[in-house]
């Protein structure tokens, strides 16, 4: 590679499409507790967490009334979103169930805890929170090696 990209680049936000604005915003302000910083009326609206811009963009602009892309198409496999502890991301698994929205899955990946769910529109959505890099699993020769086991979520939520 001529040109890596600059180590210090993060992703800074996710701009979907959905079909109903005000659901949305239930959802990622209500639920998951981003913070509304703008809306456009009844086609847009921005979210963030800690006093930024936008961390989560929504509009309704080719999608009002829609419904999801049908599976085995292409597009968002789903967007993560990382907590600064293991505490943090207990409460936000709280008000998760407690919304009554189910779980696709939760996994221990060696490097990180993470939960999976779905938005109202379908999007996938993870919440995770990483481990410090120096606990993370290795080979012997020093390569990362990601695991795929279950999470105790009982155990997690009990931190809530």
């Amino acid at each position: 590679m001529d040109h890596p990209i600059a180590p210090q680049t993060r992703v800074g936000h996710v701009h979907l499409k959905v079909a109903d604005l005000d659901r949305a915003i239930a959802f990622y302000g209500g639920v998951l507790g981003f913070e509304l910083t703008q809306r456009y009326g009844s086609q847009a609206a921005f979210l963030a967490a800690g006093g930024y811009h936008h961390h989560i963009g929504l509009n309704t602009w080719e999608s009002a009334g829609s419904t999801p892309p049908p599976p085995g198409h292409t597009g968002l496999y789903h967007t993560a979103f990382l907590f600064p502890d293991r505490t943090a991301l207990a409460q936000a698994l709280k008000r998760v169930l407690d919304a009554g929205i189910p779980l696709d899955g939760a996994a221990d990946h060696g490097v990180s805890e993470a939960i999976y769910l779905r938005d109202p529109d379908q999007n996938g959505v993870e919440l995770y929170r990483d481990r410090a890099p120096e606990d993370w699993p290795r080979d012997a020769d020093g390569q990362l090696q990601m695991i795929n086991a279950p999470l105790d979520v009982p155990a997690l939520l009990a931190e809530a």
